[in-house]
């Protein structure tokens, strides 16, 4: 009796590890694929003075951050960007890079030291709604 408790409690142990291990390998693929996912990211180089006056919002996903934006266009400038979004593991000081995209007028700013996966979602989600309003 006492040996079959044992291998039930071994079992038991075995398969525990194994379902953890299959949760570690999600895991480490749905990383991967998310810092692919960035890296790979390209931001367009729109001219403010090329979008139409309004207001447009864009999002980017890339699984562990999520940003969405509102951006105001008015007489052919980046007027104000509000993050209405802004889901981070680590990034939240990249939301200063807004303040740096209405300065330049452009998207393609330098990333905040410290928030560079985080700078670029943001980055992207300018970019999307620019490219609303670039269409009209």
């Amino acid at each position: 009796m006492r040996e079959k408790k044992k291998r039930v409690i071994v079992g038991a142990v075995l398969l525990v590890i194994l379902i953890g291990l299959i949760f570690l390998v999600n895991y480490l693929q749905k990383v991967s694929k998310y810092q692919n996912t960035v890296k790979n990211t390209v931001i367009e180089d729109i001219h403010a003075e090329d979008v139409a006056d309004g207001v447009y919002e864009g999002e980017y996903d890339v699984d562990f951050i999520y940003a969405k934006v509102e951006v105001t266009v008015e007489d052919g400038r980046i007027d104000n960007i509000e993050l209405l979004e802004h889901r981070n593991e680590r990034g939240k000081n990249a939301e200063g890079i807004i303040p740096r995209i209405i300065e330049a007028q452009k998207v393609d700013v330098e990333a905040v030291s410290g928030a560079t996966n985080s700078s670029t979602v943001i980055k992207k989600a300018v970019e999307k709604a620019l490219v609303q309003g670039k269409s009209r």
